[in-house]
């Protein structure tokens, strides 16, 4: 349980992050109630909440290393 807790952690600083520092980045997350779930038991276990951390940090990741070649 320490573990999820620590992932739903990082999720939230790490999007904290992107809607701070990259705000064109986070309205392209396109993440708000209205794409929750709808079932009353969705799964989401420790396994899909560290995928998905890790695919925002590949995304920011991404749009930096983008940016960057954009500005040289």
């Amino acid at each position: 349980m320490k573990d999820l807790h620590r992932i739903l952690n990082e999720i939230t600083q790490l999007t904290t992050r992107i809607e701070t520092d990259y705000p064109e980045l986070y309205r392209s997350l396109d993440e708000n109630p209205m794409t929750l779930p709808v079932s009353k038991h969705p799964h989401m276990d420790k396994v899909v909440m560290q995928e998905y951390l890790q695919s925002l940090k590949q995304l920011l990741e991404h749009y930096i290393d983008e940016h960057k070649a954009e500005k040289s």
